[in-house]
């Protein structure tokens, strides 16, 4: 049995705490929030020891989930490093490079394991579109975009002080809540060379943008679009576009929308049998194709949310039992901040390309 401590009961806690749940070896035993109400209400909820100080959870578990501010994640995850214990934050890793690598650093040297969460790697359709990326079922890749048009109300950033501060959300729409479509778009397309960006505050008092875009230059030579924003009423799906020399895949909330990949009719008539043209019978055996992929993602439980963070911890439970590394590194973790702050850096400096 692998015993889990989780600090801080926020908003995401339950979550985790849930997950733990569904997962046969795994045992959530103490929970631990600077603030004591929450601390007992958690424990209560989820019967397991109230901790009153980290050290005292350190002594309840083998693992820990870290569902603090952004900008504490390196700091209590260091201690639990150094505690011997096995350590899985909340996205980002942290909020600045600097910190997160000290926490990758401190966990190798213990020996223990680290993650980040990014449940939605976990998604069959996702693995999926992965795999038709890197294996050239798309044929060369293009392009690759992300757009994240999501909405907030001021009410959301000021229902906790560490919300849309510089310090501890470490950024706005990007690093808080686009940070999971920058990973996996960066994970699909096989890594992120430059961006050159724009950011704003345009609708919320708050020290961070909640509109940004980026034009990016993956290590492939692909070319891509990032746009975030929390200003959108009433907020839309989130949506990945793929697109390669004779295939494109388009994504929303994690399922597949559209699917069409054919060398052959590619290569025919004037227009490739897109928007332009009507449909030939040729056509006909790869929109099934298409209507079968759609259709299954409408059933399929790793497109749900709760279900993704199971099978991410799942997959790190395992990750301990067996000494191996879990699917998502800490140095995989790395790669998302790293282009999230390399858009910062553009933005910052008038729009310039920076290499990630």
């Amino acid at each position: 049995m692998i015993r889990y401590g989780i600090v801080g009961c926020g908003a995401i806690f339950p979550v985790h705490a849930e997950a733990l749940a569904q997962i046969d070896g795994a045992k959530l035993t103490a929970v631990y929030d600077v603030e004591r109400e929450r601390t007992c209400q958690g424990a209560d909820k989820f019967s397991c020891h109230p901790a009153s100080s980290l050290g005292d959870l350190f002594g309840q578990c083998d693992a820990i989930i870290v569902c603090t501010p952004s900008g504490y994640h390196a700091q209590v995850g260091i201690q639990a490093a150094a505690a011997g214990k096995h350590v899985v934050t909340e996205k980002p890793v942290d909020t600045t490079l600097e910190k997160a690598q000290a926490l990758v650093d401190a966990s190798r040297q213990a020996g223990v394991k680290l993650a980040t969460i990014s449940q939605h790697r976990f998604a069959g359709p996702v693995m999926r579109t992965k795999d038709a990326a890197q294996n050239g079922e798309l044929g060369d890749l293009l392009a690759g975009d992300a757009y994240i048009k999501w909405y907030r109300t001021q009410a959301y950033y000021d229902s906790g002080e560490w919300r849309g501060t510089k310090e501890l959300d470490g950024g706005g729409c990007l690093m808080n809540q686009g940070i999971h479509m920058v990973d996996m778009i960066q994970w699909i397309m096989g890594g992120v060379n430059s961006v050159q960006a724009q950011i704003r505050t345009a609708a919320h008092d708050i020290e961070v943008e909640d509109i940004a875009q980026a034009l990016v230059e993956y290590k492939n030579g692909a070319t891509g679009v990032v746009y975030g924003s929390t200003s959108f009423y009433p907020g839309m799906a989130e949506r990945l576009e793929v697109h390669g020399k004779h295939g494109s895949v388009a994504l929303e909330m994690d399922r597949i929308k559209m699917w069409k990949s054919d060398p052959d009719a590619a290569a025919e008539g004037l227009y490739g049998g897109g928007v332009m043209t009507q449909p030939t019978p040729t056509q006909h055996s790869a929109d099934q194709y298409e209507a079968e992929l759609i259709a299954g993602c409408a059933d399929d439980p790793s497109c749900v949310w709760g279900e993704q963070h199971r099978l991410q911890l799942a997959d790190f439970t395992q990750a301990i039992r067996d000494n191996r590394d879990p699917f998502i590194t800490g140095e995989a973790s790395l790669e998302p901040l790293k282009v999230i702050l390399a858009i910062y850096r553009s933005a910052s400096e008038g729009g310039r390309r920076v290499e990630v």
